[in-house]
């Protein structure tokens, strides 16, 4: 029985799938067996990225995982008394069928009072860094894991579960061949990471013209961009600072310097910078981008940085960069931030109710965001809780459940 009554339909732009650790395997071509590997390091099974143990994600197998919202308070309140992150975290359970199966999922859906939602695959974020060098083997591993969604969860799991099929870009052909597969498969929305597209001689912006027919399918199909946080790479900037190698791992513990700079939300600026800055939302104005699980307390230093970029280098840009943002953007704010102020910001069209369950970090019961709404009008409330999305991703407003 849902905890809230909600006389609007309710849609979800941040739930999460645990992949089973069939899912990058099963479909992989021949020639690629063993690039992705399960491998058992001191009693614990771990994730092996052609042959390199990742640390990435403590359990890949997800048979346990964090309680649902176990990080809440913590993230609403901080740590005060300092306590270690295993004991914020508290005792794991068992990951439950709907973590992992469409059809539970409704029923958890249903239980929870969540009409809609978007899934997102959790241990897909690790690929495209830790094969950067390789970008015919990212492409390969991508469409084994699509196949593996599709198969598993579909695209459209009865107009109320849309998944995420990942697309990588480092080859353009390819980028587009993987689009018109989940295209016709019935999807409504793709993950592109939040990072410089690698490439056989360097990382370079997916916002440069190089990438402009992949975009240009994209627009005429009206399929809703998702850019989800995820491992964009920038751990060897930190690195240089600490003066270490390590690999992302964003459920360890970390330095003070670390701590400062580390949840700034760098990635997801500069690559908004950049889809503006290098002209892409100009070029193609009809793109519907949606940075999600990152939050919104990066927006407003980086409209700032464009107000003025405009105000002292108009000549740099076709248009307004602040305007092109209002159109082309739609913000997740975590439950921790000011969702009122970001409307105020951008404006209520452009703000996307999500809750991140069933990670840790997200909500534990997901409709309790609408509590962070209170004063605003009942039509605002209703676009921000699934009235936004619903529009972006061209469903109806409206579903019985």
């Amino acid at each position: 029985m849902p905890s809230r009554e909600l006389d609007f339909p309710v849609f979800d732009v941040d739930n999460h799938m645990y992949e089973t650790p069939e899912a990058m395997t099963k479909f992989m071509p021949k020639e690629y067996e063993g690039l992705i590997r399960y491998v058992e390091v001191n009693g614990r099974t771990k994730i092996a990225v052609k042959g390199q143990i990742s640390e990435y994600i403590p359990n890949p197998t997800f048979d346990r995982v964090a309680a649902p919202g176990a990080q809440e308070e913590y993230f609403k309140i901080g740590n005060p008394e300092g306590k270690p992150y295993k004991e914020i975290l508290g005792r794991g359970i068992d990951a439950l069928p709907a973590f992992r199966e469409p059809a539970p999922r409704l029923e958890l859906m249903d239980e929870l009072g969540i009409d809609r939602a978007v899934m997102w695959p959790t241990l897909a974020s690790l690929l495209e860094e830790r094969l950067r060098d390789d970008p015919r083997a990212i492409h390969t591993v991508v469409h084994a894991l699509n196949e593996w969604m599709y198969e598993q969860w579909t695209f459209d799991y009865e107009g109320r579960i849309f998944p995420t099929p990942v697309i990588t870009l480092p080859i353009v052909d390819r980028a587009i061949e993987e689009l018109e597969w989940v295209l016709e498969r019935g999807a409504r929305v793709i993950l592109i990471r939040p990072a410089p597209v690698p490439g056989f001689e360097g990382p370079r912006s997916f916002a440069l013209a190089e990438f402009d027919p992949f975009w240009e399918r994209v627009e005429a199909s009206g399929v809703l961009v998702g850019m989800h946080a995820s491992d964009s790479g920038y751990q060897r900037y930190l690195n240089e600072w600490e003066g270490v190698r390590d690999e992302f791992t964003p459920f360890t513990g970390r330095s003070g310097f670390n701590a400062i700079v580390g949840h700034g939300g760098r990635p997801i600026i500069d690559t908004m910078a950049s889809a503006i800055g290098h002209g892409l939302c100009t070029r193609f104005p009809g793109l519907k981008i949606a940075p999600v699980e990152n939050g919104s307390k990066w927006v407003r230093p980086l409209l700032e940085a464009m107000e003025d970029a405009y105000r002292f280098n108009p000549n740099a840009f076709d248009e307004d960069p602040v305007k092109v943002f209002k159109r082309n953007i739609f913000v997740h704010p975590f439950h921790e931030d000011d969702p009122v102020g970001l409307t105020e910001l951008i404006g209520v069209d452009n703000v996307l109710f999500g809750s991140d369950y069933p990670h840790p970090e997200g909500l534990a019961d997901p409709i309790t965001f609408v509590d962070d709404l209170k004063g605003m009008a009942d039509d605002d409330v209703a676009k921000i809780m699934g009235g936004n999305l619903a529009r972006l991703m061209g469903v109806d407003d409206l579903v019985s459940t």
